[in-house]
């Protein structure tokens, strides 16, 4: 069943994985450092399965990443 925040998770795993490879990170090392299991964040990161994320991991993506959380909100078209 679609969300009607589909496209906005679809834009968030799109923005961690964009800069998660900026940081030269697998998807292993991510992981490992978040304490997620590699499939989830593998399917956050993939643009045809939005997928949800608690509050809490994407406060853990943002620290492991060295990113301010509110820049995994600025979208790109």
């Amino acid at each position: 069943m679609a969300s009607k925040y589909d496209m906005q998770y679809k834009q968030l795993g799109l923005t961690i994985a964009y800069y998660r490879k900026l940081k030269g990170l697998t998807q292993e090392a991510l992981s490992h450092q978040t304490e997620m299991s590699r499939t989830h964040l593998s399917n956050i990161e993939a643009p045809n399965m939005p997928t949800t994320v608690s509050l809490e991991k994407l406060f853990d993506i943002s620290n492991a990443l060295d990113v301010p959380i509110k820049n995994f909100f600025e979208f790109r078209d």
